[in-house]
């Protein structure tokens, strides 16, 4: 026994050096060593583990029943349950708040006021948005978004769009701080408008800020010269983004709290654990876990006896956090979601993986240097990526259609394109082709929004020859959440809504997400 714990701690001992040496810049392939010139200068990162980026919590992924799973008094049967796996990513602990947001305005204004002031302008939220016909809230248009009283509530009044550009924008000052603190790019408070940072210009090798040094360069061809951060070197984050649909509600419900031995004990019905709207610990017994509308004409209670406390929004980290350190995922404001709407979440054939609809694959243009182009404003010109016809997982880049909206799901247009190839002899081939699970084009039939509004048209007696389309279009994405001004049903991780990506409302703000890169949990 003890000659076979011996040979069992020698082989280990073997294991760790091997790994060691690996680790230490050998090809466990070749035996070549690493990041030396004299070996060819192939570089590999000693960085193997992504960073959590500022205002981020991790979220570790794992398998859940998606969508309603509990009473639907309206009806509408768009979250029917299905089983989902979502990976681990990153998302921020509370909601983009106004003086989150004022930084980036600020920004944007020292930037491009000057030369680009429609740049400003394009993200400013929109302050008018409290204003009701029949309620009074000038306050709110004058105040809330500039007020430091109100710094640390969530920003509204803010477009998809807009927090979409906010997540560009936080992304580049995040990686330009890194390359900053590394001491690779130099600081420069003139560097602005067309010459800011930005990350991908700078990964593209267009940057052309100042530069205090780079990286040695181990290619015996560059002949010792230094070169700028890459991609492959793990120092830069990835892009903050917008969370998915599916994300967004696993991370509401924090089940990383309610299982036991790969079992969910209980589905949670909100964030928190139990069905109940009211705090179950004896310290704070009864009162409400969230800022939401009890009931017509009751916000916040009786005076002398608040029960939510708050009548409109309330600060971006108030209440218990759920199980993942993340605030006010019921209540407060509802926030965007990256998905397009649909009524049919998971279509017959839609992938159980990190499920989302809006991918339009794009690519940088090229000039006639044949190096990415930047425009006159700095920025990186991209492009829809060309039809790719020998491709099996897509073949364009436009997929928000893909089996709600494109041919292949919509009947009417679905016939009339049958009809017409029978005319022509092979339409009973295709069909017979798809029966048996080969890859049809249907993705490509119908890309564009009028395959959609016929997807989704109302027609009526007195509409037949004239039907109108119904809310349901390419521009329309998915919120997700309660708000100050909603019942407690809209609460529910379930529950979902849609909005104009190009509209705002006071009671829609945001929170940004990330993609975790390499292992999905935490060492």
């Amino acid at each position: 026994m003890k000659i076979l714990r011996f040979s069992c701690m020698m082989l280990a001992l073997a294991a760790v050096m091997v790994s060691c040496s690996n680790r230490a810049g050998k090809s466990a392939t070749t035996g070549w060593n690493y990041n030396d010139a004299k070996w060819g200068g192939y570089e590999v990162s000693e960085r193997t583990e992504q960073q959590t980026a500022p205002g981020l919590v991790f979220i570790e992924g794992g398998s859940f029943v998606m969508g309603h799973v509990a009473e639907d008094p309206r009806h509408t049967w768009n979250n029917t349950p299905h089983t989902v796996t979502v990976s681990s990513f990153y998302m921020d602990e509370c909601e983009v708040s106004n003086k989150a947001y004022g930084e980036f305005v600020y920004w944007m204004e020292r930037a491009y006021g000057e030369e680009y002031p429609e740049k400003v302008a394009a993200i400013m939220p929109d302050t008018a948005a409290w204003r009701d016909k029949l309620a009074w809230r000038e306050g709110f248009v004058d105040y809330y978004f500039r007020s430091p009283n109100y710094a640390d509530y969530p920003v509204v009044g803010v477009t998809w769009e807009q927090a979409q550009a906010y997540c560009t924008w936080r992304t580049d000052r995040v990686n330009e701080k890194i390359l900053v603190d590394m001491g690779i790019i130099m600081l420069d408070q003139e560097n602005l408008g067309t010459n800011a940072f930005q990350t991908d210009v700078y990964l593209a090798g267009r940057y052309e800020g100042e530069t205090r040094k780079g990286l040695t360069d181990h290619n015996p061809a560059a002949g010792g010269e230094e070169r700028q951060v890459r991609k492959a070197d793990g120092i830069l984050y990835p892009y903050y983004r917008l969370p998915t649909e599916a994300e967004w509600e696993f991370a509401a419900l924090g089940m990383i709290g309610n299982t036991y031995d790969e079992r969910i004990t209980e589905h949670k019905t909100y964030p928190w654990n139990g069905h109940s709207l009211r705090s179950a610990n004896k310290k704070y017994y009864g009162q409400f876990l969230a800022n939401f509308k009890r009931t017509r004409g009751d916000a916040m209670g009786v005076a002398g006896n608040l029960n939510d406390g708050w009548d409109y929004t309330c600060p971006v980290k108030w209440y218990f956090p759920n199980d993942y350190g993340l605030y006010n995922m019921a209540g407060n404001v509802s926030e965007w979601c990256m998905d397009v709407y649909r009524k049919t979440v998971q279509p017959v054939g839609a992938d159980d993986m990190d499920p989302y609809r809006g991918n339009i694959y794009r690519t940088p243009e090229l000039d006639e240097d044949n190096e990415v182009f930047i425009g006159d404003d700095g920025m990186i010109r991209y492009k829809d990526v060309d039809f790719q016809a020998n491709r099996r997982n897509y073949r364009q880049a436009n997929n928000v259609n893909y089996l709600d909206g494109d041919r292949a799901s919509n009947l009417d247009d679905w016939q009339d394109e049958v009809d017409e190839d029978e005319e022509e002899g092979f339409g009973e081939e295709e069909e017979i082709e798809e029966e048996e699970g080969e890859e049809e084009d249907a993705d490509a039939m119908s890309p564009d929004d009028e395959s959609t509004n016929r997807m989704y048209r109302r027609i009526t007696d007195n509409q037949k020859e004239n039907p109108t389309s119904s809310l349901v279009n390419n521009r329309v994405r998915v919120v997700k959440g309660g708000s100050w001004k909603d019942r407690a049903y809209y609460l529910q991780a379930g529950t979902r809504r849609y909005y104009d990506q190009n509209r705002s409302t006071s009671w829609i703000g945001f929170r940004c997400a990330m993609d975790r890169l390499g292992s999905r949990v935490t060492k």
